[in-house]
């Protein structure tokens, strides 16, 4: 999800856990084929379960034009109307994979970042001004 105006902030979702979505979604569906309607309650494992419905099936749409998904009608397993059932394609899985080294790196990045704030701190607290 890179635009703008996806109404993120107003619906207490953070960027970065819009950002995440990808990746979580991508995830899920390696473990195999899944309705939207599933992919929405198991994002809540992730923490990413404050998403509006029409966020998450967005994004799915949009991973479907990339490549990375594709989807079918299921017309038998479902309990009225079909639903779209979501599969995860090679290319996603590539996808996936560059996905866990970026975050790889932003994990090693902010351990960084994190370990140089504490030493710092712990050398020069900020003192109160009177």
């Amino acid at each position: 999800m890179h635009r703008r105006g996806c109404g993120w902030h107003w619906r207490g979702c953070s960027r970065r856990a819009v950002r995440f979505l990808e990746p979580a979604l991508l995830l899920l569906l390696h473990h195999g084929p899944a309705h939207g309607y599933i992919l929405l309650e198991q994002l809540e494992s992730f923490g990413l379960g404050e998403f509006d419905p029409t966020v998450v099936y967005r994004a799915l749409r949009e991973m479907e034009k990339h490549g990375w998904v594709v989807s079918t009608w299921d017309r038998e397993q479902t309990q009225g109307p079909p639903r779209r059932v979501y599969r995860l394609t090679p290319l996603g899985d590539e996808v996936l994979r560059f996905w866990v080294q970026d975050l790889e790196e932003t994990r090693r990045m902010v351990e960084d970042f994190l370990q140089a704030y504490y030493q710092h701190v712990e050398k020069h607290p900020m003192e109160e001004e009177a």
